[in-house]
């Protein structure tokens, strides 16, 4: 990609850096490490009404192994910017951050899902790669890998209090998406080739949302305590009370206009989230 030699095998820090016009890292590539990159400057600021409700400090960038990266809208968002730090997994082997980057959401978000950051937050994260940088280019000994993962790991902590953060000072807009989300549920549950298409997914709620299935999760969760597969759930949970109390409907026809292909998967999935078989819920509901 045009870019200098890390000075470890299995990590590099690139300060100022900025991928070629041409050539691979101009094209989408796939990802063999992860990536943290800060840029002073993000395209991607969220416009809602005629105010913007993030900061303009810039932000983080965050991409995991495998990841496509690249192509037009990488590099009209800054290329590599300010800080870019770039870690071979090798290099966190045998540490318990191994397995914590992999539950972190954001190694999956969009680059317009970026990471804000406020004057105090820009403040602490380039603290924190300037510590590295200075770690990785002093001589490199038995403690370095573990005084850089050190590092690296409070990173990713502040970054995800600032995404927790970034979800309330961004509420408002996301009113918005949870009503589209809202909408979008009922529309899909409403079609009269459910059971042709299946019970929709976080990846088909999120296409249709216009956001990443990781961002929408985290984002609800956030925001209501529940994941979007909860939120597909209740919605499923609804609609299946409602053709149970308001239909005459067999439980096997109930099951397969909603979506699933065998009945039992279905009463299983009843009694797991109400604690009744669905038989039993309309009875007792036409007791009542």
């Amino acid at each position: 990609m045009g870019l200098p030699p890390p000075l470890h095998p299995l990590i590099s820090l690139l300060k100022g850096a900025r991928l070629p016009a041409e050539g691979v890292g101009a094209q989408p590539h796939a990802l063999s490490f992860y990536k943290i990159s800060y840029r002073p400057r993000l395209s991607s600021r969220l416009k809602y009404g005629q105010g913007y409700y993030d900061f303009e400090e810039g932000g983080l960038l965050f991409a995991a192994p495998n990841q496509v990266i690249g192509g037009p809208e990488e590099h009209e968002a800054g290329a590599c910017g300010h800080y870019t730090l770039l870690i071979h997994p090798d290099f966190l082997a045998g540490s318990p951050l191994a397995k914590k980057m992999q539950q972190y959401g954001f190694f999956t978000y969009s680059v317009n899902e970026a990471l804000h950051v406020s004057a105090q937050e820009k403040e602490l994260v380039l603290a924190l790669f300037e510590t590295m940088e200075a770690e990785l280019a002093s001589r490199l000994d038995e403690f370095s890998q573990e005084v850089v993962i050190a590092q690296l790991d409070l990173l990713l902590t502040y970054a995800n209090r600032f995404y927790k953060r970034q979800f309330i000072t961004r509420k408002a807009a996301h009113g918005g998406l949870l009503l589209q989300l809202e909408e979008t549920l009922t529309d899909c549950f409403r079609r009269e080739d459910l059971a042709q298409r299946g019970i929709p997914t976080v990846h088909y709620l999120a296409q249709r949302l216009h956001v990443s299935p990781s961002y929408l999760s985290d984002m609800l969760r956030a925001l209501t305590g529940q994941s979007a597969q909860q939120h597909i759930h209740d919605k499923l949970i609804g609609q299946a009370k409602e053709q149970l109390a308001t239909t005459g409907l067999s439980v096997s026809e109930v099951a397969y206009a909603l979506g699933f292909e065998h009945p039992q998967s279905f009463s299983r999935f009843f009694k797991t989230k109400t604690a009744l078989s669905p038989l039993a819920f309309r009875q007792s509901f036409r007791h009542n």
